[in-house]
């Protein structure tokens, strides 16, 4: 099934936002409908004298402190300051000041004979001034576990909900623990809601209390382990993985740790030296050091020979050619074509990351599947895949330009269709080990014990000469069209190619290549 976790610092971040912005919004609404139905509980019967002097008025409205958003019992189960206290308004949710709502509030008095939060004759008690811009908190706020729970209007992480706001210097009702005993209390006291709300704010509460519990600290219990990043991993990847190795608590926490960084961190394929039981940023600083990544990376460039191959592997992995000969001896065994009798053509070209105690046969069994992949990859039917390979490996060492690996094909093709010798220098010198050269002598195009040689033998050559990758694998399954017989390579250092129809066309262009050479003296030494 398709992997739905973000990949990216962008969408770690939206996937986060998302998921605060879900969680206020429902927080919201509860907190809203609470409120109203604390309000109309709480609302006064009108005296008969109110009603005489005017039956259809409406009933006065509540206080500042139970405005804006709606308000929710405080931490000591009042909904508002004692009697004598002065009346501080909450801010509306839209975030205006405290003298706004209070204008506002004289405004309504004034229309419908509702009480007002400024001091008139049912409010003796002026309103306080708006704090000033930036944090709206007031040092009781501050240490008020609704508003570390909850957010305030001007916490970035959550929009208020509405409450209670304490004048400075207002007495506490109680410690925070004793605050937040009534939130729980009263999250379970209303079921499905109060689960709902907890999956909401539980992290949040878990957070003042001190109870999240999903990271490490420091950096390591001293137990080195070894962990790898393969090609391709994400953060999200990187910290699933650390979690299962037991190198960081959580990937929740890894995560966070790169949210946390100004920048999107890079990801450096290889192997890492770790310790067991780190914190994440600890974890991901480790990671991010070059110089604590351990050298166990092999790449093999295209056109690579098989023999060239061990070589690279042998530098790379610090395992002997001797062992990678041992464990190529029966092709078949990795699932080649009865025609193979070696690796040859079948070791994927790629930049390979391999665990440290990586053995000769996995190593040769990585390349062997990329290459299996890559033919799927293009449409190779299972039957084809002998001839496809012979074709594209002779592409990928005799075309230099990208746009003339089709055309290459093409003149092969072309040739074989007009039961032409092939004719190339490459199938020569493969036979010889010295495949790096560019021409050939009259004594070895002439060798007919050479079985690779395509200057005697008609067809493609018996098996593979090089490791071919994507580019000549394409070119094989899909050639250009066009009539060319002859090609030739005219200036080596720019790769230019001349592709010819006829022969005496074809003796042009190797004069011009002749002519290279003898400037580029040294070129094939």
């Amino acid at each position: 099934m398709p992997d739905d976790r973000p990949t990216s610092r962008r969408e770690l971040r939206a996937a986060e936002r998302t998921r605060q912005r879900a969680a206020e919004e429902a927080a919201r609404r509860e907190a809203e409908l609470r409120a109203e139905q604390e309000r109309a509980a709480q609302q006064p019967e009108p005296t008969s004298a109110q009603e005489a002097q005017d039956p259809g008025a409406e009933p006065p409205r509540p206080e500042a402190s139970e405005r804006g958003t709606g308000a929710a019992p405080g931490p000591d189960g009042g909904t508002g300051p004692p009697d004598g206290e002065p009346v501080r308004p909450a801010d509306e949710a839209t975030g205006e000041a405290a003298a706004g709502a209070d204008e506002e509030a004289r405004d309504e008095a004034g229309e419908n004979g509702a009480g007002s939060a400024s001091a008139t004759a049912e409010h003796p008690h002026p309103a306080t001034a708006a704090p000033a811009a930036g944090d709206r908190r007031t040092p009781a706020e501050a240490n008020d576990p609704f508003s570390q729970i909850f957010g305030t209007e001007d916490d970035p992480r959550a929009e208020r909900v509405g409450r209670p706001v304490r004048e400075r210097g207002q007495r506490r009702r109680g410690p925070r623990i004793g605050g937040i005993v009534v939130v729980l209390v009263a999250l379970l006291a209303i079921g499905g809601a109060g689960l709902a709300g907890w999956s909401f704010f539980g992290e949040r509460i878990q957070e003042v209390l001190g109870l999240r519990d999903d990271d490490f600290e420091g950096e390591g219990d001293g137990t080195e382990v070894q962990f790898t990043i393969l090609p391709g991993d994400t953060g999200t990847d990187v910290g699933v993985r650390l979690a299962e190795a037991g190198i960081v608590k959580t990937s929740d926490a890894f995560v966070r740790a790169i949210l946390a960084r100004p920048e999107e961190p890079s990801f450096i394929p290889g192997t890492y030296t770790m310790e067991q039981r780190m914190s994440s940023a600890s974890a991901l600083v480790r990671l991010l050091d070059d110089s604590n990544r351990m050298e166990h990376t092999v790449m093999i460039p295209e056109g690579t020979v098989a023999a060239d191959v061990f070589v690279l592997v042998e530098r790379s992995l610090d395992i002997p050619v001797a062992e990678l000969e041992e464990a190529a001896a029966d092709p078949q065994s990795f699932g080649l074509p009865e025609e193979a009798d070696s690796l040859e053509g079948f070791l994927f070209p790629a930049t390979y990351t391999f665990e440290p105690d990586v053995d000769a046969r996995t190593v040769l069994e990585t390349m062997v599947a990329r290459m299996d992949q890559a033919l799927a990859e293009h449409g190779v039917a299972a039957e084809d895949r002998w001839d496809v390979i012979r074709l594209a490996a002779l592409v990928e060492k005799e075309a230099r330009l990208p746009d003339d690996f089709p055309k290459v094909a093409r003149v092969f093709l072309n040739r074989i269709d007009e039961g032409m010798l092939l004719q190339s220098d490459a199938t020569v010198t493969y036979d010889t080990g010295n495949t790096h050269r560019v021409t050939t002598t009259d004594d070895e195009r002439a060798n007919a014990d050479n079985p690779y040689n395509t200057y005697v033998h008609p067809g493609l050559p018996i098996g593979p000469i090089s490791n071919p990758g994507d580019r000549a694998i394409d070119a094989a399954v899909n050639p250009a069209d066009g009539p060319w017989l002859y090609f030739v390579s005219v200036n080596l250092d720019t790769g230019e190619t001349v592709f010819s129809e006829t022969y005496e066309q074809h003796l042009e262009a190797v004069d011009r290549w002749l002519a290279w050479m003898e400037e580029n003296p040294g070129w094939d030494e």
